[in-house]
C-alpha cells in the first residue's frame, strides 16, 4: 500500500492582473501547510475510490486524475484508493487540488510510469489550475492561469490559526468570486515582487504585502464574514486575513503554543478551527509504504 500526505494551502499573496475572455490571469505567492488529507493506494483490476466523506466520491478530482494516467499512458492496472478527508472542502484551501496532485505522484510510482515532473505538472493543469502548485510544495509563485509554477526559496517557519465556517458549501463559490471582481480591483503584480524580493533575501512575507483581490468582495458573498474576521482576531490578536477564494480565515501566530491557545479559545463555536505550520517542498518524500 502507498499512503500520501495532501497539504493544503493559503495563498500569502493574490493578485488579478487581468481578464481574458474566460478566465483571469493572476500573480499569486501560495504556501502549503501541513493540514492534510491522507490517501492510500493499493494495486488492483479496476480503478475504485472510497472517502471518509461519502458526498465526495462522486466526480472526485482524484478518480479523474487516476482515470487521466491510465488513459495517457495506455496503463490496464488500476488501484483501489481511499481518501481520508481533513481539509473543509470549498474552503480556499486548495483540498481537491491537491488530493489530484497526491493521486498523480503516487499512481506515477505504483503504476511504474515514472513520468518527469513537467508531464505531471500539464496534466494537473488539465485537472485544475491549482494542481500543479501541488505537485511542487512549499513557497511557489504561481502565475497565468495558475499552470506556471516556480518554487521559491523556503518561506521561514510560520504557525496559523485557520477557522472556517460550518455553513454547506457555495456551489460553483470560486466562479462567483472571480464574477464579482472589477477592474478597479485588478493590479499590476507588485506585491508579489515585493514577496518575492523579501523572499529572496530569507524574510517572511510582510503582512502589509500580504493582499488577497478576494477581500474585496468576500463581505459581499459569505454570509457572517465581518463577524468572523472580529471572532479569530479576537482570540489571535493579530491580523486576519482570507486563504484563496475563501471562506476559510488564517492569522499567523509567532509560535505554536500561542497558536494552540487562540484554537482552544475559539473551541466550541459554530466553526471549524485547525492549527498549523507551513511546509517545506517534500512531495518526493511524501509517498510511503504501509
Amino acid at each position: 500500500m502507498l499512503t500520501v500526505q495532501a497539504p493544503a494551502k493559503v495563498n500569502l499573496v493574490l493578485e488579478v492582473l487581468e481578464r481574458r475572455e474566460d478566465y483571469h490571469i493572476i500573480s499569486s505567492i501560495a504556501q502549503t501547510v501541513d493540514l492534510c488529507d491522507t490517501l492510500s493506494f493499493e494495486p488492483a483490476d479496476d480503478l475504485s475510490l472510497t472517502c471518509s466523506a461519502e458526498e465526495l466520491v462522486q466526480d472526485n478530482l482524484v478518480t479523474r486524475a487516476a482515470s487521466m494516467l491510465r488513459e495517457r499512458f495506455g496503463i490496464r492496472a488500476g488501484a483501489r484508493m481511499h481518501l481520508q478527508k481533513r481539509i473543509p472542502w470549498g474552503a480556499g484551501l486548495g483540498g481537491g487540488s491537491s488530493d489530484a496532485a497526491a493521486a498523480l505522484l503516487a499512481l506515477n510510482g505504483l503504476w511504474g510510469i515514472d513520468a518527469p515532473a513537467e508531464r505531471l505538472e500539464a496534466l494537473g493543469a488539465e485537472l485544475g489550475s491549482d494542481v500543479p502548485l501541488f505537485l511542487h510544495g512549499g513557497t511557489v509563485l504561481v502565475e497565468g492561469r495558475g499552470e506556471l509554477v516556480r518554487r521559491l526559496g523556503n518561506h521561514p517557519t510560520m504557525h496559523m490559526v485557520l477557522m472556517t465556517p460550518a455553513a454547506a458549501v457555495m456551489p460553483g463559490k470560486t466562479g462567483v468570486m472571480y464574477r464579482r471582481l472589477r477592474p478597479e480591483m485588478f493590479t499590476h503584480g507588485q506585491f508579489v515582487r515585493a514577496a518575492a524580493f523579501a523572499l529572496e533575501r530569507g524574510r517572511r512575507v510582510p503582512e502589509d504585502l500580504m493582499y488577497n483581490v478576494f477581500e474585496n468582495v468576500a463581505d459581499e458573498v459569505f454570509p457572517g464574514m465581518r463577524g468572523d474576521r472580529a471572532l479569530l482576531e479576537e482570540a489571535t490578536g493579530a491580523r486576519v486575513h482570507l486563504a484563496g477564494s475563501g471562506p476559510c480565515l488564517y492569522a499567523l501566530l509567532s509560535s505554536q503554543a500561542a497558536a494552540a491557545s487562540a484554537a482552544t479559545h475559539l473551541a466550541g463555536r459554530e466553526h471549524r478551527v485547525f492549527v498549523a505550520q507551513t511546509l517545506a517542498p517534500a512531495a518526493p518524500q511524501s509517498v510511503r509504504d504501509g
